[in-house]
């Protein structure tokens, strides 16, 4: 796939078939997210994979509560989420069997975060050009990265988790959401 044709039509993904990702396309995945840059070749980004349907939605349902008990009214990025997280049937991992989370590793640098959203872009186009679908959970970040989540998860608890995704076999096709314009200042 060429890549502007990647850029341009890399979507947020929210339904899945029931497919399985197997651990040689996600090695894969990971070796594509290790190509970006980072400061003196750090690689500040390790993987965390978490698979299963079941799983997955008993940690959504762990997430959503502690979201909703942690972030007062008002406070979060729309309040009509804090609707949608209320109810018993929705899933933020979009009943996707796939969960990834990308940790920035300790002491690297100051740097280390924003380099793992550089892998989680490759990670996404590449993801992408291999025809899977993957969809961005930034509402389970501050769960996953609760000290006693990640000793459960078998994370090291100085690993911070920066950017989970869901990530399988897309059903149909994603809506193409509305692009603003680019924004320059000077």
């Amino acid at each position: 796939m060429e890549l502007m044709k990647a850029i341009y039509g890399r979507r947020a993904v929210r339904h899945f078939t029931g497919r399985d990702v197997t651990r040689q396309v996600i090695a894969d995945l990971a070796e594509a997210a290790s190509q970006a840059p980072s400061a003196m070749n750090s690689q500040s980004w390790a993987f965390g994979v978490f698979k299963g349907k079941e799983l997955l939605r008993d940690y959504s349902e762990r997430a959503k509560l502690y979201f909703l008990e942690s972030f007062s009214p008002g406070s979060d990025p729309d309040v009509r989420m804090r609707e949608t997280l209320a109810k018993a049937d929705y899933n933020i991992f979009h009943d996707a069997g796939t969960l990834l989370v990308i940790y920035a590793k300790p002491n690297r640098d100051r740097f280390g975060v924003g380099e793992c959203y550089l892998a989680a872009q490759n990670l996404m186009l590449a993801a992408h050009d291999m025809g899977l679908g993957t969809c961005p959970i930034g509402f389970a970040q501050p769960w996953l990265d609760l000290d006693e989540v990640k000793a459960e998860l078998g994370i090291p608890v100085k690993y911070s988790a920066v950017f989970p995704l869901v990530l399988g076999y897309p059903e149909g096709v994603a809506e193409d959401p509305h692009r603003l314009r680019p924004e320059f200042l000077n």
